[in-house]
């Protein structure tokens, strides 16, 4: 094994486009690329009989966290991280809200891939450009935190440059993935995104187009060299 490959989908789509939630064809999708390392944002588990987060978790399998940004008597809403091989330690939830904005929270996890020790930061940004630069500042101090390679990857919500994601994080993790993955349907922004650390080698990358049953968004797959 020379590689990883990380996934990234934001999922939200799934309760729009696909009334009734067809969660057996979005993990379809997701087992067909068969990735290490996969990030899902905008799980929604409120008003609904069944559990997005624990199917989801079950059909996966492997080893997974999730972070719920939003918490009501009737479900939970936020994103999970999941990894083929077992954490390093125990992940750790962040919450990098921005005030009078929606709660925000970023999965750190060191994960004990074949290739040696990964950290891995999953996250979900907000819509305000100062927003996102704050929160951009707090995944560059999770990510710097343990020396050693490190992938951050997840919606960043970025389409401007002025105080974008990109810039702030290019110094450190100048490999990136650059598709247009929303709205779906016609994909103009590049709003998901897979970031590596300098040295990392992005060997191939791609979306996945069937994703248009599922979701607002493509999913982001990314083959990494760790370096």
């Amino acid at each position: 094994m020379s590689s990883i490959r990380a996934m990234t989908w934001n999922v939200h789509g799934s309760f729009r486009l696909n009334s009734r939630f067809d969660l057996a064809g979005v993990i379809a999708l997701i087992r067909k690329w068969s990735p290490d390392i996969v990030a899902l944002q905008e799980i929604d588990s409120r008003g609904r009989d069944d559990n997005p987060f624990a199917a989801l978790e079950g059909a996966l399998g492997g080893h997974s966290v999730d972070a719920k940004s939003i918490v009501t008597e009737d479900g939970g809403y936020g994103q999970m991280l999941f990894s083929r091989w077992p954490w390093a330690a125990e992940p750790h939830v962040e919450d990098i809200s921005y005030p009078e904005r929606e709660p925000r929270r970023a999965v750190s996890a060191d994960v004990k891939t074949p290739l040696g020790k990964l950290r891995v930061i999953s996250t979900h940004l907000g819509l305000s450009i100062r927003e996102r630069h704050s929160q951009t500042q707090s995944l560059l101090a999770l990510a710097e935190s343990r020396p050693g390679p490190a992938i951050i990857l997840g919606d960043f919500n970025d389409w401007f440059w002025v105080n974008s994601v990109r810039g702030a994080l290019r110094k450190h993790f100048p490999v990136r993935t650059r598709h247009r993955t929303f709205p779906s349907l016609w994909p103009l922004m590049r709003l998901d995104r897979v970031y590596a650390h300098a040295g990392a080698q992005l060997i191939s990358s791609r979306v996945d187009k069937d994703a248009r049953a599922y979701s607002d968004h493509l999913p982001v797959i990314a083959d990494i060299a760790l370096g």
